[in-house]
């Protein structure tokens, strides 16, 4: 499977020995993390590190709603890979992201799927609207239809 250029920001991000599995690929759940590794680079580049003692932690404080992803082409080595990521819907409270887990040089998608989070109220644990600095940096992230 190859890629198809869309909106969003593609993110560098290592494959390490451990996240391969006993067949020497890397393990299905290893794929989260990676998404995962993508979204805090992205982030902290930007100031919104989370880390709980800077001041934008709570405007980030959300929670996994649903995850689902799609396998196509195990990666069977460690070294650089990409995670091609976007938002497909920004609510009041949530946000929709889609994803591409690629080759380094962007050639094959290794897998794709979506991820749904809420911002919660870090005193109430109940969802929470962003506020509009929040808003106004995710959007840069929203898809745009080609």
């Amino acid at each position: 499977m190859t890629t198809t250029l869309r909106s969003g920001h593609i993110q560098p991000v290592q494959i390490h020995f451990d996240d391969l599995d006993a067949m020497g690929v890397v393990h299905n759940a290893r794929y989260v993390l990676l998404l995962e590794r993508a979204l805090s680079g992205y982030w902290a580049e930007r100031g919104w590190s989370f880390d709980p003692a800077l001041p934008h932690f709570a405007e980030i404080f959300f929670v996994v709603r649903e995850f689902s992803i799609t396998y196509h082409v195990p990666i069977s080595t460690v070294g650089e890979a990409a995670v091609h990521f976007w938002l497909d819907r920004m609510g009041t409270t949530s946000v929709v992201y889609g994803f591409r887990v690629l080759s380094a040089d962007h050639t094959v998608v290794h897998a794709e799927g979506r991820r749904v989070q809420v911002r919660l109220d870090p005193a109430t644990l109940r969802p929470s609207p962003m506020s509009e600095p929040l808003r106004d940096s995710l959007r840069q992230l929203l898809a745009v239809t080609p």
